[in-house]
């Protein structure tokens, strides 16, 4: 009964500070969208960087980037910056996270293309994540979840082995794995519960039975903060 106490005192204490700052009317809302250009970069370093809102990522762009932002606060306008190179680099981020207001929005939908080799970074703050990320071609993935509930479908057919590490905040984390590849998941939990289906544990690893030689692997690693974490092979 104590972690979970501690889990509702924490997310209160999360979402109080959200929500503090001026108590301003809702304004208008803007679009903006921002697209980069598919070039002959080898890979690129992706960091997403998101203080509080809603986040929706996801493939099937023909550049290598479409995204559309919605927001009514006007300092928090995202900065695109892509930095062109054998190894380019994209910086999609919040500029401005200081002030929060009872009546903000901010929505972003990002698009990536799925064939460019992505090194993806996220960090994220408070609100919610839904990463549709089976189809891109991922090279690496790290995320650090701040407060709220994040959803990571990887389910798809890679073409080649990667490593996915998710440090947790507090709020739920989500997980979805494919049962066509080879899984190594070793995860964690701070103040909250770790639940896995769908794979095997032997000893504190679980894997996915009878794919342990497969040539492509997910391997996986998850620290919790406070919250549940659920990963499950689909």
């Amino acid at each position: 009964m104590r972690s979970y106490k501690s889990l509702g005192a924490a997310v209160g204490i999360v979402a109080a500070l959200v929500v503090t700052g001026c108590d301003v009317a809702p304004r208008e809302v803007k679009t903006v969208t921002r697209s980069v250009e598919l070039d002959q970069a080898e890979s690129v370093d992706v960091e997403i960087k998101m203080g509080a809102g809603e986040l929706n990522v996801g493939g099937g762009a023909g550049k290598l980037l479409d995204a559309d932002f919605r927001f009514n606060v006007p300092t928090w306008e995202p900065v695109v910056d892509y930095q062109s190179g054998a190894r380019a680099r994209l910086r999609i981020e919040q500029p401005n996270t200081s002030s929060a207001f009872r009546n903000s929005q901010n929505n972003w939908t990002l698009k990536f293309n799925d064939r460019a080799a992505l090194d993806l970074v996220a960090r994220l703050g408070a609100g919610e994540a839904t990463l549709n990320l089976g189809t891109l071609n991922l090279r690496s993935l790290e995320i650090h979840e701040g407060a709220g509930e994040l959803k990571l479908d990887l389910t798809g057919t890679p073409k080649h082995s990667y490593d996915v590490r998710v440090n947790g905040g507090v709020g739920t984390a989500r997980i979805r794995v494919p049962r066509s590849v080879a899984i190594v998941a070793n995860a964690t939990g701070g103040l909250g519960s770790v639940n896995v289906q769908g794979l095997e544990k032997r000893g504190s690893t679980w894997y996915n039975a009878g794919h342990e030689n497969d040539p492509v692997a997910i391997r996986l690693d998850v620290k919790g903060g406070i919250g549940e974490i659920s990963i499950s092979a689909e």
